[in-house]
């Protein structure tokens, strides 16, 4: 079992130029959240999934669950609130990247708890994105994020960065820093790299067994404690919009992983260099579907197997 603990939200998607007289185009809701979608796609391809979030009792709620039951997630260790779900306001650039301005106060996800042990079936755990910024539930999943590692818990931390929602980008840093003794695999986007300052070779030395960066059309890379750097490229793709590719990508790593036999820090730093080759070919195929349609929309295994 892989479990996904972060916040689920639902991302208002602009679905065309706004009609003439109107000041706006009009927006579609669409289920989100990175370690949502993240779930989503892991339950997708076929893996045993289990999502860790507080959820809303609202009607946005109900939706985000929903989803995750649909795609086969656990929801066993969802919490409910009746506080309202977190919104992100997509805005999208003309070659679909996406940017977000979100409404986050008082929402559900921000109260989330420290839950007790996870269950023993669970190999790996991904976190990341806005969890690991709103308090008061960022240090509850931060808390979850190093009693899990300390048992032997495979980690995936994915920052997600949303700068705007950072106050002190700093205390941000610092804090980054510090979660990293407790993560086996980073995985970064291009941007997250550059905002956050650091090298590959600098957070490597601080505890993860392999960092991957993301570098949208041009691919993936990844960097390993030893000093290896294997490359896979993009999929070319008619883009429509960029949301959910890089949760895409944390899925398909887990699952390919997890294929493989290494969800252990042990297992990952044996991996060849073939090994990484499929592992990050299978993710960029996966993300490239997930850019061909609007929202976050992961594939299906049938989707892979034609790519």
């Amino acid at each position: 079992m892989i479990t996904v603990a972060g916040e689920s939200l639902i991302d208002l998607v602009p679905q065309a130029a706004a009609a003439p007289g109107e000041p706006l185009p009009a927006l579609l809701p669409r289920p989100g959240g990175g370690p949502y979608n993240t779930a989503v796609a892991l339950g997708r391809m076929g893996a045993p999934v289990s999502f860790c979030s507080r959820v809303s009792t609202d009607g946005f709620g109900e939706a985000l669950l929903d989803g995750l039951r649909t795609a086969g997630v656990d929801l066993s260790l969802v919490q409910r609130g009746p506080e309202p779900t977190t919104l992100a306001v997509a805005a999208l650039d003309a070659g679909g990247s996406a940017g977000f301005g979100f409404y986050a106060e008082g929402t559900a996800d921000r109260l989330f708890e420290l839950p007790g042990s996870l269950p023993a079936g669970v190999r790996a755990l991904s976190i990341g994105t806005c969890s690991l910024v709103l308090e008061p539930g960022a240090t509850a999943y931060e808390a979850l994020l190093r009693r899990e590692s300390a048992r032997g818990v495979f980690t995936l931390l994915d920052p997600n960065i949303r700068a705007g929602l950072i106050p002190d980008a700093d205390a941000y840093r610092k804090r980054f820093g510090e979660w990293l003794p407790h993560v086996t695999v980073l995985k970064l986007s291009e941007e997250d790299a550059q905002w956050l300052g650091g090298t590959p070779q600098e957070w490597l030395a601080a505890g993860p067994e392999a960092v991957v960066i993301t570098r949208g059309g041009a691919g993936l890379t990844v960097r390993t404690r030893t000093g290896d750097v294997f490359a896979a490229p993009g999929v070319p793709v008619d883009v429509v919009d960029t949301i959910g590719a890089g949760d895409t990508v944390n899925a398909a790593l887990l699952h390919s992983l997890a294929e493989r036999d290494a969800l252990s820090a042990r297992a990952t730093a044996a991996l060849s260099g073939a090994d990484w080759a499929e592992v990050l070919g299978y993710a960029a195929r996966a993300a490239a579907v997930t850019c061909s349609r609007a929202g976050a929309q992961p594939p299906y295994p049938h989707e892979l197997t034609d790519c």
